[in-house]
């Protein structure tokens, strides 16, 4: 069990994944294919076992890895982040693209709690964040096929489509639409399957600066979050392109596309919805 033996002001850190571990590939229709900037995150692999590491420099102490029995610790840090979210917290979490913050979107003090975080403009939407396609039907109308959501999810892509009822009407209230993010990320999938509900996901950063490759690297909000899983570097923290983010598309008007932000992986992005699925940008 991971024991948190600190204040309560500075969360914990749970070391889950191995840094370095290379480029992720674009989006599935484009496999092999990197993103451009080749950034599109690091390794996925499960960790190996988590051991209290204690205080480094008068500074909070970290969860390690260690060799042990990683199928252990990954559920053991899974369930920290699924608990700590369930009690209303938000949790810093390593994506596909950047680090990110993420709370339960069916709960609305939490949501307020994520635009006080990050100072942001009341009427930016928050994308949510979902384990798998097949959860995605509940909370939207979907009007594109099955395999074209499939194509392009798992991966550094965000869609999006008309909200459903059954998504809270305290997220987004000023516009019919979601963005969904299924993130090519195994940690993130996993904690998404272990949430009752869909994650409310955005940058873990403030609103207008620049996004994060690091948990270092937005140490300022770490008094305010139940907890940060650092999962090392993303990608080439000295690349411009790594910090792009997802690609952001609007699917919702039927047989058409909109690019909202070019982000990380739009060449394959668009190459799939025009070659393969023949739908043209909503200009035209």
């Amino acid at each position: 069990m991971l024991r948190h033996s600190r204040a309560p002001e500075v969360p914990p850190h749970v070391v889950l994944l191995p840094p370095g571990g290379g480029a992720r590939p674009g989006p599935q229709g484009a496999r092999g294919v990197v993103a451009e900037g080749g950034c599109c995150a690091g390794s996925g692999s499960a960790p190996a076992e988590l051991r209290w590491a204690g205080a480094e420099g008068g500074g909070p102490g970290r969860w390690r890895q260690e060799p042990g029995h990683p199928t252990e610790a990954w559920r053991e840090a899974v369930a920290a982040a699924a608990g700590a979210l369930q009690a209303g917290g938000l949790v810093a979490v390593p994506t596909d693209t950047v680090y990110g913050v993420a709370c339960l979107a069916q709960d609305s003090a939490a949501v307020r709690s994520i635009y006080s975080l990050k100072g942001r403009n009341g009427a930016k939407p928050l994308a949510i964040c979902l384990g798998d396609v097949e959860r995605l039907y509940r909370y939207c109308h979907v009007n594109v096929p099955d395999e074209l959501l499939r194509d392009l999810l798992p991966g550094p892509v965000t869609l999006v489509l008309q909200r459903s009822e059954e998504l809270n009407k305290d997220l987004n209230p000023f516009t019919s639409l979601v963005g969904v993010r299924i993130p090519d990320h195994p940690f993130m999938r996993d904690l998404a399957r272990a949430c009752p509900g869909p994650l409310a996901l955005t940058s873990a950063n403030i609103s207008s600066q620049g996004s994060t490759l690091t948990v270092l690297e937005f140490q300022d909000l770490w008094p305010q979050l139940s907890l940060v899983i650092d999962g090392g570097p993303i990608g080439d923290i000295q690349s411009p392109e790594c910090r792009l983010g997802s690609t952001v598309v609007d699917l919702s008007v039927s047989g058409k596309f909109s690019v909202i932000r070019p982000g990380c992986a739009l060449t394959p992005t668009v190459e799939i919805l025009k070659k393969k699925y023949g739908l043209v940008p909503e200009s035209s």
